[in-house]
């Protein structure tokens, strides 16, 4: 849908209402993806779906509900039901607002036509580039590309009316030998910055050079975390300045704000308009997203706030709202992190490193003690041995357990700036060297 058409049946489905105050949401997706395993494409999923989302105010009691059909019968319902829901909820402290008018701008390069434009063999040519080296070095392959184009309108009953429209592509593969892995990533707005020959090779590489990995003994190690590593980490990390969280005692920086939580050299920012990951301008409650430090220099800074929460702490309202439904749990949140890169090149890192590991990859991340921000989990697809400041090898993978906080009271970032994601997530970070990273046991494989 163009975003004359959102706004068009946004206005339909506000007229509708009947609730004291009412925002509408409406977002229309394409999304589509390739899957292959054994340099063989074996799904093709392709996905459009318009949602219209109501959020109904009655007498200081909020419904929510939602629909993706658009005729006039199901308006009418979804309207009713929100409703019907307000007046079965309990009432808030605070009496809920809507947004009113705001003027908002979209970053610029948010949205590439051509990658909204991509079908099955725009993806299957990324695809086929990355099998060609799979075959070449005798391994098999496994992996996604996938491309998406999104539109999101909210209109309220306070008068706002906001629109953005975005696009983004993204592959990742695995190449598979007898004993070893290895692993690479790609995202982008535009699926023509997609290098499935640059990804399958890197992947390629790794796979190869990991072979018949050694096993190397637990304890405190120094490390290097590629982007996609210490993306795993900073996904447990970025909650913490949640305005709930902080507020509910939650967070590691609870009780922290203007204190030193980390290395002089860390910053850490929300920045929506980032040019490797732009997004929307304003939050899914419609106010002004604002771009704000979260770390600077070390010290706590700020955290990220809505529109019922920045009145519960009388802080500004930040606008980091999230969707209304779908099981968000923590309140307002940061989605566009960017940590601040260092000077020098991720090699640099290595050739100064005695003895250490190179870690392409995290996964199986979990909390152990959320508050201490300490998680374990397992290293993936591509752990080498460094020593004299060469890489020497493959390791067998290891469980680490880890406070995040304490990891960045001492580290030291590369300048090599990287968008990276996970299923709920997409940030921008370099690569990051930790001296004391604390392995409990090795993996048999």
């Amino acid at each position: 849908m163009t975003a004359e058409e959102r706004l068009a049946l946004a206005q339909r489905t506000l007229a509708r209402s009947r609730a004291d105050a009412t925002d509408v949401t409406v977002t229309a997706t394409h999304r589509a993806l390739s899957r292959f395993t054994r340099e063989t494409i074996h799904q093709n999923v392709d996905e459009v779906n318009v949602t219209i989302a109501v959020r109904a105010i009655v007498d200081g009691r909020v419904g929510i509900a939602s629909t993706n059909a658009r005729d006039d019968d199901a308006i009418a319902a979804v309207n009713d039901r929100a409703r019907e829901l307000a007046t079965l909820a309990p009432r808030d402290q605070l009496a809920p607002l809507v947004a009113p008018p705001a003027a908002v701008e979209a970053p610029p390069g948010a949205y590439d036509a051509p990658t909204a434009q991509a079908g099955a063999e725009r993806r299957a040519q990324i695809a086929a580039a990355m099998f060609a080296h799979a075959k070449d070095a005798q391994l098999w392959s496994s992996g996604y590309v996938t491309s998406e184009d999104s539109g999101l309108t909210i209109a309220t009953s306070a008068g706002a009316r906001l629109a953005f429209d975005g696009t983004s592509a993204g592959t990742n593969v695995k190449m598979n030998g007898a004993d070893s892995t290895g692993w690479a990533e790609a995202y982008a707005v535009g699926i023509g910055a997609l290098d499935g020959d640059a990804v399958g090779a890197r992947a390629a590489r790794k796979a190869v050079a990991a072979n018949n990995p050694a096993a190397v003994d637990p304890g405190s190690w120094t490390v290097i975390l590629e982007p996609a590593a210490f993306g795993e980490l900073l996904a447990f990390f970025r909650p913490y300045f949640s305005a709930e969280l902080y507020a509910e005692g939650a967070s590691y920086i609870s009780g922290k704000l203007d204190e030193r939580i980390a290395g002089e050299n860390v910053t850490i920012r929300d920045d929506y308009a980032h040019p490797l990951n732009p997004g929307m301008p304003f939050d899914f409650s419609g106010a002004p997203t604002a771009r704000l430090a979260l770390i600077e220099n070390g010290i706590a800074r700020g955290i990220v706030t809505d529109d019922v929460w920045s009145r519960r702490l009388d802080r500004p309202n930040t606008g980091h709202a999230v969707p209304r439904a779908g099981g968000w749990p923590v309140g307002p949140q940061p989605l566009h992190t960017v940590v601040e890169p260092g000077t020098r090149p991720v090699d640099a890192l290595i050739a100064e490193t005695a003895r250490g590991l190179l870690i392409t990859r995290l996964w199986y991340v979990r909390y152990v003690d959320q508050r201490r921000s300490i998680v374990t989990g397992m290293t993936r697809d591509g752990t080498f041995l460094i020593e004299g400041g060469k890489v020497r090898g493959g390791v067998r993978n290891m469980r680490f357990n880890v406070a995040i906080g304490e990891l960045l009271e001492d580290c030291e970032f590369a300048n090599d700036p990287t968008r990276t994601g996970g299923y709920a997530y997409s940030l921008v970070t370099p690569s990051v060297k930790f001296p004391r990273f604390r392995f409990a046991s090795v993996s048999p494989y």
